[in-house]
């Protein structure tokens, strides 16, 4: 297969697997996350078909949403890429971005040799640039509905020091999660783009919460 039949190929396969997903983490996300790993890899030295593929099967079985399961996702974009005759080398890579990628790994206390590439930081930045500003903040009150969570809870603290186990278990209000992930994201980016684009959106959050706080205490 050529590289764009691979790619059609994947599309196709991703767009059928989340045609039920929750709003946050659809098709739209995913080709959102591609379109700003695209942007962000002209200014990089990587694999574009890495990238690419990373980009597109980065969500293909979030854990969250299959009772906590870290490894469906990776085992199931292997077999997936297999069958259209990927390089090993490839899959591999391909396979260690969807393993490493989410927020939650990075609050690992003991991580034995975490893997890294310039391809898992243009995917990572383009996946966290979709958690900030105005589109982060519709999808976190969207996926705190879809998990019937409160808004805002006054007597509920927000916690950004938060292990992996207690944010995979956090059920606190969507306003906490600005505080123990989305304020948080500016700081982790790796690429210069990536950096750049984050500066607007996290002032955009920062000001949406003023007048959220604003509007609550009347």
């Amino acid at each position: 297969m050529t590289e764009l039949q691979i790619i059609a190929a994947t599309e196709a396969f991703v767009k059928d697997t989340l045609k039920n997903a929750e709003g946050g983490h659809d098709w739209f996300h995913i080709q959102r996350v591609v379109n700003n790993a695209l942007l962000i890899a002209k200014e990089e030295k990587v694999d574009m078909m890495v990238v690419r593929l990373g980009a597109l099967l980065h969500d293909i079985a979030d854990p969250k949403f299959h009772d906590g399961d870290e490894t469906l996702g990776p085992e199931k974009a292997m077999a997936f890429l297999h069958s259209l005759g990927i390089t090993k080398d490839s899959i591999a890579h391909v396979t260690q971005i969807i393993r490493n990628i989410s927020f939650k790994n990075s609050l690992e206390r003991y991580q034995k040799e975490p893997f890294n590439s310039p391809e898992l930081q243009v995917v990572q930045d383009a996946d966290r640039l979709d958690a900030i500003g105005a589109i982060g903040i519709a999808r976190a009150f969207n996926y705190g509905g879809f998990k019937n969570r409160q808004l805002y809870n006054p007597e509920i603290a927000p916690n950004p020091k938060l292990d992996k186990e207690a944010y995979k278990n956090s059920e606190s209000p969507t306003i906490n999660h600005f505080y123990e992930k989305l304020l948080l994201l500016k700081e982790q980016m790796h690429t210069k783009t990536g950096k750049k684009i984050a500066e607007g959106r996290h002032k955009f959050m920062l000001d949406y919460l003023d007048q959220f706080f604003l509007e609550w205490n009347g």
